[in-house]
């Protein structure tokens, strides 16, 4: 009987907990939605001719990425409410008269916590990734007005396109060197019909400012004999950090695909950490959420038996600031190589973790 009771118990106060992440959640992502659509037509206005049915479908199609982001806030908040109708409709007062301990209560509400990260992560994170770079498609069409470089990155090194006076070039290069020296380099010119114009072999190249300089090529005109060039120059409006940022946003990597696209930017020398981290982060996330249920309970529980709801509500909003801003300074620190690829993503997770049980374990009898 007992048995029997414990499960419908448990059921009971995982199901409660997921509705109201579920509530949350859904009311979060309505409010940004507003937000955001008024930001992107804003934008759009500037441009003059952009549709509205656009617009609205670029603020859905960043919805996801935007449930991912608050997730964890909407896990935090949720348990705080769950913790306050359960003490308010007296039930935490009849467990506890049960014999029922905190952490018999708290165990399903943790549980459907790391299965809602685990869904997250598994499903929710790679429609994000797909959605969001659709997102930047159309940003970059509509809003920014560039559509000519494109950077692509696989096994067999870096491909670029961008846009020339005469049309396009198309850039290969086998590896990248951490100074930005591109080895065994291929450039294919095309004019604006697509007809092929020349080609040019070199052993590297160098993205300076406004141009890539390239030593030692070798010029194929069809038609043409070859010509050996000590040094050539071919202008560009790309930086470094437009390369970086066009391939390695971690936003537009799902997490089915991290390991595969990890693997390809060490074959072809570019610096990995950033997808590292975020593989490592999507890796922790069910425990971090574990954590915020425990630093819900330890806020929740504490301030309502003392009837303090202010306080209750001040810190609780505290609680979620500082979780954010501590995991995103430790991911800037990893990135930065301040810290180890493994402390920067479950640093977060651990030490909340192990914060929420000290203070339960302080403060409860368990």
């Amino acid at each position: 009987m007992m048995a029997f009771l414990n499960s419908t118990l448990s059921r009971y106060l995982g199901r409660l907990y997921i509705i109201h992440f579920l509530s949350l959640l859904a009311l979060l992502m309505g409010v940004i939605y507003l937000f955001e659509m008024v930001e992107l037509l804003r934008r759009a206005g500037k441009q003059g001719d952009v549709p509205l049915p656009t617009v609205f479908g670029m603020a859905l199609l960043k919805l996801p990425d935007v449930a991912t982001t608050i997730s964890p806030f909407a896990i935090l908040f949720a348990g705080l409410y769950s913790f306050w109708q359960l003490s308010k409709r007296s039930e935490l007062v009849v467990l506890r008269c049960a014999g029922i301990s905190v952490w018999q209560f708290l165990l399903p509400i943790i549980l459907s916590a790391m299965a809602i990260g685990v869904v997250m992560v598994t499903v929710i994170n790679p429609i994000s990734a797909t959605m969001y770079t659709q997102y930047s498609v159309l940003e970059r069409l509509h809003l920014r007005k560039e559509q000519g470089n494109v950077i692509a990155v696989f096994k067999q090194g870096l491909w670029l396109r961008q846009d020339t006076e005469k049309g396009y070039a198309i850039f290969h290069a086998d590896k990248v060197e951490p100074d930005w020296r591109l080895r065994d380099v291929m450039v294919l010119s095309f004019d604006h019909e697509n007809k092929f114009e020349s080609r040019i072999d070199a052993p590297m190249a160098l993205l300076k400012s406004g141009h890539w300089v390239l030593r030692d090529a070798v010029l194929n005109v069809p038609g043409t004999t070859l010509r050996k060039l000590e040094k050539t120059r071919i202008p560009t409006e790309l930086t470094t950090k437009d390369i970086e940022e066009s391939f390695s946003s971690p936003k537009s990597m799902g997490f089915w695909g991290l390991t595969s696209f990890i693997d390809t930017l060490d074959a072809t020398g570019f610096d990995s950490t950033r997808v590292r981290i975020q593989f490592q982060s999507l890796l922790s996330q069910p425990f971090l959420y574990a954590a915020m249920v425990l630093l819900a309970a330890c806020v929740a529980l504490r301030q309502q038996r003392q009837g303090q709801t202010l306080i209750f509500l001040v810190i609780g909003v505290m609680t979620g600031f500082i979780v954010f801003i501590m995991s995103n300074f430790l991911q800037v620190l990893g990135a930065s190589h301040q810290l180890p690829v493994f402390l920067s993503a479950w640093s977060p997770a651990m030490i909340f973790t192990l914060l929420g049980a000290a203070v339960l374990l302080t403060l409860e009898d368990g």
